[in-house]
């Protein structure tokens, strides 16, 4: 900072102003600190002034699963507050892992990050509970949790898995496949509550809905679920599936066409979240919509929120997703 302060002509405390308080320097002493600093190729330390801050300009989404564009776009719109605010936003992957989740956490911790997104593995895991008490301002993204411990924003997930089994019953289908990942998993369980109630709804049991569970929620998994579904006995395979995510639709809808069973006239097929790639299949997916960009920038205006208030009430934020419906599920 002394060289830029010398090639431009200017005190220390004018370059400092320039880096931090642009709006208190004039726009000719401006251009010439700039000038300098391109000059020179002066980069700011700022591992100094995190020093002397107490923190970093840093916020961070710890994802559970970094495969599924859900996630990605979630974060895209964290990054748009991120940028808002001057900040950079950290993208860490969970995978799923309650070891690995911990381990991020630990580091961020460490890194005094000003502020930590996360879609956790158990969303009432105490680790949870430390960080914030230890005083770095925590929001729980695309899960909710008990109590009012900390903000969150999520969607309803029973009520998407209710409109999308209940679409599919509404095209004259009785016997629905739900495909899905290990219900101890929130949205799993609750897309699956969802899909058992449009059921209630309609008069029907419980065993018109067949589970065929998943290890994980990738295309691969899908389509493994697909082979598994094209092995039930023809008198009792369900003509309709519910997918808790559009990655095992997906995958459900490759291992169809592979089949050669045709999507909808053999299987109806609805999928969850609604990401780019589910318009854009062969067969255009139906699936669940969530405010994927909204539900990130919502969950990042309060975690700013929080870090500027000295007294800061959380709030619980829920979405209501919507049915988009496209060719997957249409009655043919």
């Amino acid at each position: 900072m002394k060289d830029v302060a010398a090639a431009a002509g200017v005190s220390v405390g004018t370059v400092s102003n320039v880096l931090n308080r642009p709006n208190r320097v004039s726009i000719a002493t401006r251009s010439k600190v700039e000038k300098a600093i391109a000059d020179l190729g002066f980069v700011r330390n700022e591992l100094a002034r995190h020093l002397r801050a107490g923190h970093s300009r840093v916020l961070a989404y710890v994802m559970l699963d970094g495969r599924n564009p859900f996630f990605t776009d979630v974060a895209a719109g964290m990054e748009d507050v991120a940028a808002q605010e001057d900040l950079s936003l950290f993208l860490c992957n969970s995978t799923n892992l309650a070891v690995r989740e911990a381990d991020y956490l630990s580091s961020l911790e460490q890194q005094r990050v000003q502020g930590v997104l996360i879609t956790p593995v158990d969303p009432n895991s105490p680790r949870l509970d430390e960080i914030a008490q230890r005083g770095t301002p925590l929001v729980i993204v695309d899960r909710t949790r008990r109590g009012d411990s900390h903000c969150s924003v999520a969607v309803d997930d029973v009520v998407g898995g209710e409109i999308a089994v209940r679409h599919l019953l509404e095209q004259g289908h009785e016997r629905v496949a739900f495909v899905g990942g290990r219900l101890d998993i929130g949205q799993v369980r609750d897309r699956r509550e969802g899909a058992l109630r449009a059921l209630r709804e309609a008069g029907l049991e419980k065993d018109r809905l067949v589970d065929i569970t998943t290890s994980q929620m990738g295309v691969v998994d899908g389509g493994n679920a697909g082979r598994r579904l094209a092995g039930l006995p023809a008198a009792t395979r369900p003509t309709a599936a519910f997918c808790a995510n559009d990655l095992l639709a997906l995958g459900l809808l490759q291992t169809c066409a592979a089949l050669d069973l045709r999507v909808p006239h053999d299987l109806a097929i609805v999928g969850y979240d609604d990401i780019e790639f589910a318009s854009a299949a062969t067969v255009p997916l139906t699936s669940v919509r969530q405010p994927r960009h909204r539900l990130g920038r919502t969950a990042a205006e309060l975690l700013m929120q929080e870090t500027r208030e000295l007294v800061h009430t959380h709030q619980q934020v829920t979405f209501t997703p919507e049915l988009v419906v496209r060719a997957s599920s249409r009655r043919p």
